[in-house]
């Protein structure tokens, strides 16, 4: 089904409506807000336009360095929330690199090679999708193991308490997400693929592939993380 640009303006209507509520309730953080979902679509217009060219020439050394860029970006937005807090390192950047290296490393490789087969491997319409879904939620679960860890340490648990109880509340996301898919929801990969015509039971199959990965490169990212913190935590 073709979407128009001007079709998207309706899109309009529930960003309006969140930032009325924020303009009541958390005025200080509306353009915060507003920026980005300004960032959003140029970040997305911009990397459509990238893509188109990507597709039409592959290239192994192009690909590695787009994902790459990806990921050290991925890296900086996790660490973010964490340079408010006074256990804040410069060296956490770097401890979310190999957390992320390590998690989607791993499941990138199993899913190009082992499961779907692509060749050549870089091809760049599956090889960088998924490796920016991958980098997304682990990103994400990175962000949350991390500052749950420091949490738990304030409040005197010892390292090995500290990281289980940030492992487990940081995995919450993911592990609904295995509860609630087919009965609460039909993610993202398997309405696309639906929406565009593709046999339910073949969309069934990516969306098994997606969620396995996801669960993997999530808890590997955030079990690296939280080693790496671990590591470097004195106290």
């Amino acid at each position: 089904m073709f979407i128009s640009w001007w079709s998207l303006l309706w899109c309009l209507v529930p960003v309006a409506i969140v930032a009325a509520i924020y303009a009541f309730w958390c005025a200080e953080d509306l353009l915060e807000m507003l920026y980005a979902c300004l960032r959003m679509v140029i970040q997305l217009a911009l990397v459509g336009f990238a893509l188109i060219w990507l597709f039409k020439n592959p290239a192994a050394h192009i690909s590695v360095a787009v994902i790459l860029m990806m990921l050290a970006i991925a890296a900086w937005i996790a660490i973010r929330p964490l340079k408010k807090l006074p256990e804040f390192s410069p060296q956490s950047w770097l401890g979310a690199v190999i957390a992320l290296i390590s998690g989607v490393g791993i499941c990138l490789a199993i899913t190009m090679i082992g499961v779907l087969s692509v060749s050549p491997w870089f091809k760049p319409s599956f090889i960088i999708p998924l490796a920016g879904m991958y980098l997304a939620n682990s990103m994400n679960v990175i962000s949350l193991s991390a500052e749950r860890y420091f949490a738990e340490r304030r409040t005197g648990s010892n390292q090995h308490v500290a990281k289980r109880r940030a492992l487990k509340a940081s995995m919450i996301p993911q592990i609904n997400g295995l509860f609630a898919v087919g009965l609460v929801a039909l993610p993202g990969m398997m309405t696309g693929q639906i929406l565009s015509g593709i046999e339910p039971m073949i969309a069934v199959r990516y969306q098994i592939m997606i969620m396995a990965m996801l669960l993997g490169s999530t808890g590997i990212a955030a079990s690296i993380m939280l080693l790496w913190l671990a590591s470097k935590d004195s106290r």
